[in-house]
């Protein structure tokens, strides 16, 4: 494979999955091309693709359906403290950040 020369490819791209890579891709140096060339260079090499694909379904909320689940089962565990009167309930956030602190000095 010769780095002399290069040739152009145009593609396209998911405009929000962009904005969201640019920031990150521009703290560890590398732009879009750097990225899709180094991926090409690893399926050369290796003759696979340098990541898994996964089947794993999201739900309509972006969740595995796992994750989705823990959330569900602890806001009802959340909402029947409320009911039956066992979950600890402030009136304000000094009041809370007063609580936490009595925990932290405990």
């Amino acid at each position: 494979m010769s780095n002399t020369r290069s040739s152009g490819m145009h593609i396209r791209v998911n405009p929000e999955i962009k904005a969201g890579v640019e920031p990150i891709l521009a703290a560890i140096g590398l732009s879009f091309s750097d990225v899709f060339n180094l991926t090409l260079r690893q399926i050369y090499l290796k003759r696979k693709l340098p990541f898994e694909l996964s089947s794993v379904q999201l739900t309509e909320n972006g969740y595995t359906p796992e994750f989705e689940a823990e959330i569900i089962a602890e806001s009802e565990r959340a909402y029947a403290a409320v009911a039956d009167g066992t979950a600890k309930v402030y009136k304000n956030a000094a009041e809370l950040r007063a609580a936490l602190d009595a925990e932290d000095d405990e």
